[in-house]
């Protein structure tokens, strides 16, 4: 039986390019093309697709689109194509549900082979994306090697505050004595930041805490100066 594809994308040019694509490999059938999330929804239901192929980043679409789909069919696979995503939308991705992941530009073999693979029981990345992740010091290793949960990154009121602190170039002596912690407490608060986001260096910590609105760069940069 062929692969069962369904597409998802707001533009008509992704999808135009995607089914002239998969129109030439016999091991896939194209079963539909969602273009918002009410749409994929009713389609992953009608059709049951082995593989959704999503641009979580196009207009109507995030990441939760991917979380709430695998919550009414957990078996179907998700494979994130995008133009050029950022680490922190890479990783929501991947914390959704997205098992593989691959740009507008890679080759045409590139991309069959995302869908190839995924529909087996793999995972398959391009070297451009790994290598997004890699430079914003993302434990790739851990992603690939490790099991993904549907859950997002849900991070604790007093976590958001010792990231805060962290940005702002604080020691953990500092940051344990503003909040009235530990140094132990501050060090484990910074580690299990660290594991639910996925990184392993405060540079990434501080990319997550300026993007999300836990700080300002320009603060940021200030207090790194003084």
């Amino acid at each position: 039986m062929p692969i069962k594809l369904l597409l998802a994308d707001h533009g008509e040019l992704p999808l135009l390019g995607l089914r002239t694509l998969f129109a030439q490999e016999d091991r896939v059938e194209i079963v539909g093309e969602a273009r918002d999330p009410i749409a994929l929804s009713a389609l992953l239901v009608r059709h049951k697709p082995d593989v959704v192929l999503i641009d979580h980043t196009a207009e109507g679409f995030s990441a939760k689109a991917v979380r709430d789909s695998l919550r009414r069919l957990p078996r179907v696979r998700f494979v994130g194509i995008t133009t050029d995503p950022s680490p922190l939308a890479l990783m929501s991705a991947l914390k959704a549900g997205v098992t593989s992941y691959v740009k507008k530009d890679c080759d045409v073999q590139e991309i069959r082979d995302s869908v190839l693979r995924t529909a087996e029981g793999g995972r398959f990345f391009c070297g451009k994306i790994l290598e997004t992740l890699r430079r914003a010091s993302f434990d790739v290793d851990r992603f690939i090697a490790e099991p993904m949960s549907c859950d997002p990154v849900v991070l604790s009121k007093r976590e958001c505050e010792v990231i805060g602190l962290i940005t702002e170039g604080r020691s953990y002596t500092r940051i344990a004595d503003q909040l009235c912690l530990s140094a132990h407490t501050v060090t484990t608060h910074r580690r299990n930041i660290m594991r639910k986001l996925g990184v392993n260096s405060t540079a990434a910590v501080v990319l997550y805490a300026v993007r999300n609105g836990l700080t300002s760069p320009n603060k940021y940069l200030f207090e790194q100066g003084r």
